[in-house]
């Protein structure tokens, strides 16, 4: 077993309980952590034997682009998304921080992490 991790993906996005913030916008960070079984492609250095990140990174950004309130439903979104579309994913982790969040003070951001 092994772990695919893909840090500080950076996204301009439109998420927010916020009516402003679904209009200007914020930068939001997105780490991913894909635990998966990597014998196979450790002996035969094959992509067809890996889970391929970028693929991943891809789902992560199209749902990104979906305008959602709560950072946990696009950390949900993103892994009912990765299992959907890919194979052998064996366990998920993602973590979804907005960053300078309105909560009036300063803040340098807040995070919501799901595993599944």
């Amino acid at each position: 077993m092994g772990q695919i991790q893909i840090e500080n993906m950076e996204f301009y996005s439109f998420h927010g309980h916020l009516k402003e913030e679904q209009i200007v916008g914020n930068k939001f960070i997105v780490d991913l952590t894909l635990e998966t079984d990597m014998e196979a492609a450790s002996e035969s250095d094959n992509l067809k034997d890996a889970v391929n990140y970028q693929r991943a990174y891809e789902i992560v950004k199209h749902e990104m682009e979906k305008k959602s309130y709560l950072l946990e439903n696009i950390a949900g979104r993103i892994i009912k998304s990765l299992y959907a579309e890919m194979e052998g994913i064996k366990r998920v982790t993602v973590k979804v921080s907005k960053m300078n969040p309105p909560m009036g003070g300063k803040i340098g951001s807040v995070s919501v992490v799901i595993s599944r």
